[in-house]
């Protein structure tokens, strides 16, 4: 199964806006966990584990105190989880949207108006997901996949795929296994740099869309992306970063 479409995908994470929607996702995540159990990640490994996650997505530490100390304080937020799928306007593409929200009935209008001006349609649950893979997915700059996989495979992790491209590595393993899979690959890397530490939704297959399809589909992950609600958007467009 093809990954190198994660690594053209970490490349993405670059611009202002893109890295103001990465802190911001990663401050719910944290707020969430510490709101959820105890605000002291040596006492909580699931905001431990959300705290290690952003830091390696490159999300400063001030950008993480604040969710911390938002959940410490008398701030009466609640959020919870929500996942919508639908389809594309042509071509076999379909999406993935994660969600977390206070509001329900907010979000779901909100993505609503997003498929309406893409020409796209929201599905039922599972009418898309059944078509991707749950998985845990490194991206980092590396090349000896034998090295990787004896670390990992050391470590006890399900080793899914390990491919090299471009001087970059992608590694997907079991998501549940995602930060021991984190920790063997510091331990073969000194100071090493994640380009991508996230569980995601992966395709068992891509689309190539062309034309207006193409277009509209860009528009839908555009204006979907913006929705403060939206945690992740995953789809199946192989070629959705061509001008």
């Amino acid at each position: 199964m093809g990954r190198h479409f994660e690594v053209r995908a970490a490349a993405m994470q670059k611009t202002a806006n893109q890295k103001a929607k990465i802190y911001s996702r990663y401050s719910k995540e944290i707020l969430v966990a510490a709101k959820n159990g105890d605000p002291n990640p040596d006492m909580n490994q699931s905001l431990k584990k959300a705290i290690d996650r952003a830091k390696a997505n490159n999300v400063p530490a001030d950008v993480i105190k604040r969710a911390i100390d938002k959940a410490k304080s008398s701030a009466d937020e609640s959020y919870s989880s929500a996942r919508y799928e639908g389809f594309g306007s042509g071509g076999g593409s379909t999406i993935i949207i994660d969600c977390l929200t206070d509001n329900a009935n907010r979000t779901i209008a909100n993505l609503r108006a997003c498929f309406n001006k893409a020409h796209a349609k929201l599905g039922v649950g599972g009418s898309v997901s059944f078509g991707y893979e749950h998985l845990g997915v490194i991206v980092i700059q590396y090349e000896d996949e034998e090295a990787m996989l004896d670390a990992l495979m050391m470590a006890d992790i399900d080793v899914r795929d390990i491919e090299v491209e471009d001087g970059y590595m992608t590694v997907t393993v079991d998501p549940t296994q995602l930060d021991d899979a984190k920790t063997a690959v510091e331990s073969l890397i000194d100071g090493v740099k994640f380009e991508v530490l996230e569980d995601k939704m992966v395709p068992n297959e891509t689309v190539t869309l062309s034309g207006e399809d193409l277009t509209l589909f860009k528009r839908l992950v555009t204006l979907l992306e913006d929705v403060d609600d939206v945690q992740n958007v995953y789809h199946n467009v192989e070629n959705i970063d061509e001008e």
